[in-house]
């Protein structure tokens, strides 16, 4: 049968569509024979940035430089929040009343209250020096934070209990004026958090668990180690001298100690901003191993049944210090606090809230380690965390509607003095957004000439539109995928400071599995912000979340970049 002009044109077209399809099929079947599933999602991922940046409007800024001097930088005082935002948590009503500042684990509430309710019973007590009642009053500040204010003058209490001896040999060091009132107020260490299968795994291979195994397994890759920033917290900066103690007992700043520390730092995929990060990183499977007191530990079922604690370094057990020069009534009236916290009544309740639980571990390291060295060492930490590696980081700054007046004058204040904590090693560039996206610095190293066009396109910041955070976001992850290419080692990081939740452009469901691909943390810093979206946007790939307010905004990123940057 002859087939008609129309049908055989039809016939030659299905066998072209067939042609078509067959091949099309082979080259979707057959284009990952070969690559690796990392080449293969890298593939999707770049496809996929690539179709949201297509739906992203971007303009180019014209960078101008700004004059950089130390007029733009400002002094430890000006940089700390106002005390009014650590209120006291115990108030003494005496005629003659003493402050101390106390570390979290024990000014707090519920188990972490031991020192506020032995101050509120020691207060009801009405004991009289020379016919005049006394009292203590207690605010509760983080060890770092204390030393900061001390250290500047900002405000200066009668006394300080930090978690551990550290805090007053670099007050001491620092020229403060200080008295050793008691070693102990309750019992404390800082221990290794290993899940339970590590530790086994760790005893099979090194025949105990130890900072020098430790120290061991990280270097070679075996442990994957997380803990916190050494210039804020007790247990971190715990950790970092015992690390560098353990690779030259004789002199911690030596040569030998900082080729083992910026070794083992290889293998350190971060050091924590703070406890809860570390604590998610953890849970996510990404670290084998963290660091935390004891109390913590104890009073925390769900770590106590999955992982086995390892003490190590100084002991945290809450020294007294007295600050200044206390007249001798204030004096006497820390002193009878002191006894009364070394009570029998109290020492009870002080294990009721999980302290003095391990009376027998002692340190290893030296008692005379000088508050001079330990400022070194934070120093030298800042230096070397990232073993030589550079980072390349984008600030993505909101400047919506919302952000004008405070929010983003408060923005600029403190990307500008931050400059001072960016190594200038690292590559930094800089992206706006309102409605649209604006790359106002492209990413370069961070020398004297980057710094000088930063701050002017800090300055030149304005605000005004709606909120398109998701589309920054890409915007800035593609800017670190190009540069990654020039500099391959380097870490990638984003920064994204905004006051809200995005309201136009992509969703987070749509960026969420491009930003997981390409494993770059999100560092979020909320200017009294809608914080639980940014908590989504940093927990992707376990950055971070800051809760800032204009008063602490500046203290809070001049941590975050020693921690990090």
């Amino acid at each position: 049968m002859r087939l008609s002009r129309g049908a055989k044109i039809a016939v030659f077209a299905a066998i072209a569509v067939l042609v078509f399809l067959g091949v099309f099929l082979g080259i979707t079947l057959t284009k990952d024979i070969g690559k690796t599933e990392e080449e293969i999602n890298t593939e999707r991922a770049t496809r996929n940035l690539s179709d949201l940046l297509s739906n992203i409007s971007v303009t180019k800024g014209t960078p101008k430089k700004a004059a950089v001097s130390d007029e733009d930088i400002l002094s430890e005082a000006d940089e700390l929040p106002d005390i009014k935002d650590y209120p006291l948590s115990v108030t003494g009503t005496g005629d003659i009343n003493v402050e101390i500042f106390s570390s979290p684990e024990k000014a707090g509430q519920g188990t972490d209250g031991w020192l506020n309710e032995t101050a509120e019973r020691f207060n009801s007590e009405r004991y009289t020096i020379g016919g005049r009642t006394i009292s203590v009053s207690v605010r509760s500040v983080s060890s770092g934070l204390a030393f900061d204010y001390i250290k500047s003058g900002k405000y200066v209490p009668e006394a300080i209990s930090p978690s551990n001896t550290f805090w007053g040999s670099m007050l001491r060091a620092s020229g403060v004026k200080t008295e050793l009132i008691e070693k102990k107020l309750c019992g404390n260490v800082a221990g290794i958090l290993l899940s339970k299968d590590k530790y086994d795994d760790m005893i099979s291979k090194y025949g105990s668990v130890n900072m020098k195994t430790i120290s061991e397994a990280t270097a070679s890759g075996n442990l994957t180690m997380g803990y916190t920033n050494p210039f804020v917290s007790s247990t971190g900066l715990n950790f970092l001298i015992n690390t560098l103690y353990t690779y030259d007992s004789s002199d911690i700043l030596s040569s030998t100690a900082a080729e083992g520390f910026r070794k083992f730092q290889e293998n350190v995929p971060f050091v924590s901003y703070n406890t809860l990060q570390m604590r998610k990183a953890a849970d996510s499977g990404s670290l084998d191993s963290m660091v935390m007191e004891y109390q913590q530990y104890e009073n925390d079922g769900t770590l106590k049944s999955s992982y086995i604690f390892t003490p190590f370094g100084v002991r945290h057990d809450s020294p007294m210090y007295s600050l200044g020069d206390l007249s001798a009534e204030k004096k006497e009236t820390l002193k009878k606090f002191t006894d009364y916290c070394l009570t029998e009544e109290s020492q009870n309740a002080a294990a009721a809230c999980g302290f003095n639980m391990n009376e027998k571990y002692v340190s290893e390291l030296p008692d005379d380690i000088g508050g001079d060295v330990l400022i070194r060492a934070q120093k030298f930490y800042k230096e070397n965390k990232n073993s030589g590696r550079p980072i390349v980081a984008v600030f993505v700054a909101d400047t919506s509607g919302s952000m004008n007046g405070e929010p983003l004058n408060s923005l600029k204040t403190s990307l500008i003095n931050s400059m001072q904590y960016i190594n200038k090693t690292n590559y930094v560039g800089l992206v706006s957004y309102s409605n649209n996206v604006s790359v106002d610095l492209p990413i370069a190293l961070f020398d004297y000439n980057q710094q000088a066009y930063f701050k002017g396109a800090v300055q030149a910041l304005s605000a005004n539109g709606a909120t398109a955070t998701n589309d920054a976001v890409v915007v800035a992850l593609d800017m670190i995928n190009k540069a990654k290419e020039q500099y391959p080692d380097a870490k990638p990081m984003i920064f994204l400071l905004s006051d809200g939740e995005q309201n136009v452009g992509h969703s987070l469901n749509e960026i969420e599995d491009v930003l997981r691909a390409y494993e770059v943390p999100v560092y979020t810093i909320g200017y009294n912000a809608n914080i639980d979206a940014l908590k989504k946007v940093s927990e992707i790939n376990e950055a971070a979340t800051i809760n800032a307010d204009s008063d602490d905004i500046v203290y809070q990123l001049k941590n975050l970049f020693n921690s990090e940057m």
